[in-house]
């Protein structure tokens, strides 16, 4: 809690008493105090947060980073309360596909005036268009991470008389491969299966399908009705009814324990199941395996996932933007065994889009730890699509397209609604012309 400014001193036997004490956001010894909301991530994730801010504020003379931990299902009602009652953070983590709309709506600042240019060199190009508005930067960038990555047991392969060596190139592939390893008890495929799960897990996949998203760059008009999508709602729909997948999701798509608990054969999840699988199911990291998903058409240059990932940013309205920037730069910007640590501890399951830490990282002993690390690089990371940054109604209304395929109800009028509903979610909000 801050201290409350006195709105004058005290004279007298008070003033012995109660002092005049130090403004709103200092602390005692004229130490200004700024705040830093985290949504909740792992356990050892938010480990680490607590850990850096503490080295942080023990490097610190003039400032106090203060540090909470907020879960993701409280964090846009909490968040709202604090920006109305003007006590909202001064800086926070922030998804890259909200960082341009968050600028668009005058939520968050610029730091390019705040960050010296020298500390965003070595930064990803594509990474940093993530975060850009108006040829501004508005959030600097800590990892990236893809949101589709094949990982399948290559010991219920073998048991099945397919190769473990050889995971499905194209999604015919993948649906014969599913038939072959469903059993009583084991899916053969386990991936995202409502429409929420599936609005935000299926950018990659949508660009696979028909080279573009559901709405057209410049966001004046929708594309959701592109025949060429009728390929991923019949994915969905043949999983579904024949099988293949489990008719109740095992778990929400971020979870990784299906397949270390042994129901699924092949799992789609992002980068970050591969923390999970060799913390929690050790025993079983020599049986699994990890690949980019299939393309629609074989060709495996094309992307199959979209990065998306955290970064911090600093509030429109924070009183202290400059701190919160030096905070910002000093926890991500600055020394690298810091960021190496982070890396360390999510198990090597997500990049750094900077370069001196990636190569740091590289270098790493413990990096080997992760075996499926460099493959997702190679084959996952580096053909994947920065996440949109379009309003998330977008993405829901192509998911609820898919979710009706996927409950065997005609795709080609699925994608017509999903089209009637962008365009006219595009109308409401005056979309056209706001994208890149």
């Amino acid at each position: 809690m801050r201290v409350i400014r006195l709105t004058a001193c005290l004279t007298g036997a008070a003033v012995l008493a109660l002092g005049c004490g130090p403004g709103a956001d200092e602390q005692p010894g004229g130490r200004t105090e700024i705040t830093l909301w985290q949504q909740k991530f792992t356990d050892q994730e938010d480990a680490w947060y607590k850990k850096a801010v503490a080295a942080y504020n023990k490097a610190q003379n003039k400032v106090v980073l203060k540090h909470q931990i907020v879960p993701a299902d409280a964090w846009d009602q909490k968040m709202k309360a604090a920006q109305a009652a003007g006590k909202a953070p001064d800086l926070y983590t922030l998804n890259y596909n909200k960082a341009p709309g968050f600028a668009r709506t005058g939520q968050i600042q610029a730091l390019d005036p705040l960050i010296p240019a020298a500390k965003w060199t070595g930064l990803q190009e594509p990474v940093l268009r993530s975060v850009e508005y108006k040829g501004r930067k508005y959030a600097y960038p800590m990892l990236v991470e893809p949101s589709a990555v094949l990982f399948y047991r290559k010991d219920l392969f073998a048991k099945a008389g397919l190769d473990p060596n050889r995971p499905p190139a194209t999604w015919a592939e993948l649906i014969s491969y599913g038939k072959r390893l469903t059993t009583r008890d084991v899916s053969g495929v386990v991936t995202a299966g409502n429409a929420i799960d599936m609005a935000w897990s299926t950018w990659g996949m949508q660009w696979n399908a028909a080279s573009h998203l559901p709405i057209s760059d410049d966001w004046a008009a929708p594309r959701a009705s592109d025949p060429a999508y009728r390929q991923l709602l019949q994915v969905y729909q043949t999983l579904y009814q024949q099988g293949i997948m489990p008719k109740q999701p095992l778990a929400p798509y971020a979870d990784a324990n299906p397949i270390g608990q042994g129901k699924a054969a092949m799992m789609v999840c992002g980068s970050w199941a591969a923390s999970v699988l060799l913390s929690d199911y050790p025993q079983l990291v020599p049986n699994i395996a990890a690949a980019a998903l299939p393309s629609f058409d074989g060709d495996s240059a094309k992307p199959t996932a979209t990065l998306g990932g955290w970064t911090l940013v600093v509030d429109a309205k924070s009183k202290h933007a400059q701190p919160a920037a030096d905070a910002i730069s000093w926890l991500l910007a600055g020394d690298t065994k810091l960021l190496v640590d982070y890396f360390k501890t999510t198990k090597f399951s997500k990049y750094s889009p900077r370069a001196a830490v990636a190569d740091a990282v590289k270098n790493d002993p413990a990096a080997a730890e992760n075996p499926w690390a460099k493959i997702i690089e190679d084959q996952v990371v580096a053909r994947a699509k920065p996440e949109p940054t379009y309003d998330w109604a977008i993405s829901l209304a192509f998911g609820k397209a898919i979710e009706k395929a996927l409950q065997g109800k005609d795709i080609d009028a699925a994608l017509k609604a999903a089209d009637a509903e962008i365009k006219e979610f595009i109308a409401k909000n005056d979309l056209a012309g706001q994208g890149s």
